[in-house]
């Protein structure tokens, strides 16, 4: 990203979010299939948060479409097995419900394989229900196998960047699911962008734009399982669906990689037997909606334990804890997140002021050096702008801050010194 545009998005993302009425108007999303540069994609996509399709040019270089797939274009179970036999899978049964998503179980990978095989020969049916192999990672079990390589629009991930740091987990995914597998509604987690790319099969995808859930909702403020189920024509447990409007169908091919912007609720169709690479990911773009997800969420759990405000022990930390268990972190851990961001992004920066090659090797990461320095100062920007918001939130306040790995007033300090004593400098940048 070069200054000029940096400067722009530094302003832009302060504004209040693009309406969506423009956008929906027209009713279609962006099919890109030349070459765009990545300003481009981060003006035209990421800020106002819309979804686009990349075209199966940007995928025809994976090993993945070639090895993972026959010549007939279905999935290759021969190649697959001898990768992955032994391996110990997720698998879902898309015919059960719990609570609002499938009920999901471990099996070796070569017994799915088996399975799926079966299901194809018996016209698309089993008495062991629609199986799909879903949210599988993949690249964390088999780090050297390189069969796909993250496209530059989708390289500015925080979240994947913060779990590799903690070498404990990632959330990036392999899906493996015969003609009919699917997945219910729902929004990504943390209100995270995803990337899904098909390495074979094709796809429905029914989206609806932030805040359009909230007519989807029934009586009891929950939100349906299938948004396609004659159930919500039930006025009197659908009230408000008329007041919403119709998704954004999109029918993705073989080779095609869709952006799912943050908030948007989802819910997939495979229409063939289907493979997908699948990455939920954030960054200073989307890092507001996140922050915003995790106040609703802990407004939800506190209005649920109210009533024992006044006699419980450590209520405010109770409520962190439940936050937690139901939604994956807590202010603590997301101000660790931030931490870790922030770190990388001002080493790199001194690194790229310093101009030393040595120091430059040493700390700064392949993807912060394709993204350029401006990038990163734009991160760190954003980056100080949440710390700031929670350094004023009532709830952060109450926290035990011996706690945290790092005092958020220090680390704010430590941003502004770094953004200050790169401005009006000529930024190194390597050949």
């Amino acid at each position: 990203m070069d200054r000029d545009a940096y400067h722009n998005c530094s302003s832009l993302v302060k504004m209040p979010r693009q309406s969506y009425e423009q956008f929906w108007s027209s009713h279609f999303v962006d099919y890109i299939d030349k070459e765009l540069s990545y300003s481009k994609f981060f003006k035209k996509y990421l800020l106002p948060n819309h979804p686009c399709m990349f075209s199966r040019r940007f995928t025809e270089d994976w090993k993945c479409r070639k090895q993972w797939v026959t010549e007939e274009g279905k999935p290759n179970f021969q190649k697959l097995l001898q990768e992955f036999e032994e391996t110990p899978v997720p698998v879902a049964n898309c015919n059960a419900k719990e609570y609002n998503a499938n009920p999901k179980q471990v099996m070796p990978f070569k017994e799915f394989i088996h399975y799926w095989k079966e299901y194809i020969q018996n016209g698309h049916s089993s008495p062991k229900g629609c199986l799909y192999l879903k949210d599988w990672h993949m690249s964390r079990d088999f780090p050297d196998h390189n069969v796909y390589t993250t496209p530059i629009f989708f390289s500015s991930d925080w979240l994947n960047e913060y779990w590799d740091t903690l070498e404990v987990d990632d959330y990036r995914f392999v899906y493996m699911g015969p003609k009919g597998s699917w997945t219910p509604f729902h929004a990504d987690v943390f209100r995270s962008y995803s990337w899904s790319a098909n390495i074979c099969g094709r796809k429905k995808w029914l989206l609806y734009p932030p805040g359009q859930e909230d007519f989807l909702r029934d009586t009891h403020g929950n939100l349906p399982y299938d948004v396609t189920s004659a159930e919500l024509q039930d006025r009197g447990l659908f009230p408000l669906l008329e007041e919403a409007c119709q998704p954004l169908e999109i029918i993705q091919e073989a080779g095609e990689i869709i952006f799912v912007p943050s908030g948007w609720h989802h819910q997939v169709y495979n229409l063939e037997d289907t493979i997908s690479i699948n990455h939920n990911w954030l960054n200073g773009c989307n890092i507001d909606i996140m922050w915003q997800f995790l106040q609703n969420e802990l407004s939800s759990v506190q209005k649920e334990i109210e009533e024992w405000r006044n006699t419980m022990d450590s209520w405010h930390q109770h409520c962190q804890v439940i936050m937690k268990a139901c939604s994956g972190i807590d202010y603590s851990e997301f101000a660790s997140f931030l931490k870790i961001v922030a770190e990388n992004r001002m080493a790199f920066l001194n690194a790229c002021s310093s101009g030393d090659s040595s120091d430059y090797s040493r700390h700064l990461s392949e993807t912060l050096t394709t993204l350029g320095p401006y990038h990163s100062a734009f991160d760190l920007q954003r980056v100080a702008h949440i710390i700031e918001c929670l350094l004023c939130n009532e709830d952060f306040k109450l926290l035990d801050h011996s706690m945290l790995t790092f005092q958020p007033e220090t680390m704010l300090q430590q941003i502004r010194d770094t953004i200050q004593s790169t401005r009006g400098q000529h930024l190194f940048y390597p050949e």
